[in-house]
């Protein structure tokens, strides 16, 4: 009897590892193919498979991608466009996250009239399509004088990741028990100390979750960066787009590819070092104790 059970619970779980493996490489053919495609001459893509592994492996396509292709009228490579988009990035994740530590700590240890408030039309940005932004927010950054820069697409994600980590933090800090800065208070903590030394030191779960969900969210951006930004101010997803609809010359897949490879290579990176703290900050504040 115990044989048979143990056969059953066998055969149940090669089954699901069975189709988690299908699932996989479902989901991983498109990047397999796309990595092959960028290691192969153009010659070998016209003749050969689209799953064949290159007989003639390459980085010229990378090379070109990085350096010397052209994204419209310009033939400088993707490699300009990548440094603004880190330019980009980093300080708006920084900045956005900070902001939203802050409302967070504010919205749940220093409850004020009105907050429950402020926090649902925090919540209503959420779901604010980018389209309905679109005009005032040109207006906004004509008036600072930062339109068609890196430094108004920073801005514009700032003010629109706000809402997302407003929520992330507030969630979080909605339990950490009151007790905890009520007694700082009675010890003297003031508003800043409690939530430097407290607060902040128990947030590095939520403050990853808000690292990744904007780091991606940001990166990834091509609406923004193609109505906010001009030029070679322009984010690599832009660029992108403008080197694979490029129509002059032969088509070079390779290059293609290589590029898109390049454009996705970050978040890749850091969901696969990441992924698994994100997962962990989610679930960490779901549960009191």
């Amino acid at each position: 009897m115990n044989k048979a059970v143990g056969r059953q619970h066998r055969a149940g779980r090669l089954f699901i590892y069975g189709c988690l493996l299908l699932v996989a490489v479902y989901y991983l053919v498109p990047l397999f193919v796309m990595i092959m495609t960028s290691l192969k001459p153009l010659d070998e893509i016209r003749t050969g498979s689209l799953l064949g592994l290159p007989l003639n492996p390459t980085l010229e396509a990378w090379r070109v991608a990085w350096g010397s292709a052209c994204t419209g009228v310009s033939c400088e490579g993707l490699k300009g466009y990548f440094w603004n988009s880190v330019f980009m990035v980093v300080p708006a994740v920084v900045i956005s996250t900070m902001i939203g530590a802050f409302n967070g700590y504010v919205l749940t240890q220093w409850r004020f009239r009105g907050s429950d408030v402020l926090f649902g039309a925090l919540l209503l940005g959420c779901f604010i399509p980018f389209q309905v932004v679109l005009l005032p927010m040109a207006r906004t950054l004509g008036f600072l004088g930062i339109s068609g820069s890196v430094a108004g697409l920073v801005f514009v994600h700032v003010i629109y990741g706000v809402a997302f980590t407003t929520l992330f933090f507030r969630n979080f800090y909605v339990n950490i028990p009151r007790e905890l800065t009520n007694a700082a208070r009675i010890d003297g903590a003031g508003f800043w100390l409690i939530f430097f030394r407290i607060v902040l030191p128990l947030s590095p779960p939520i403050i990853v979750v808000s690292v990744i969900w904007q780091f991606t969210q940001i990166w990834n951006d091509f609406l923004f960066g193609v109505v906010y930004s001009a030029g070679n101010q322009q984010p690599i997803t832009v660029a992108l787009n403008n080197l694979v609809n490029t129509s002059t010359g032969v088509k070079q897949y390779n290059v293609d590819m290589a590029a898109a490879i390049i454009a996705a290579l970050p978040t890749l990176v850091v969901y696969v070092v990441s992924g698994k703290y994100f997962v962990r900050g989610l679930t960490a504040g779901s549960v009191k104790g």
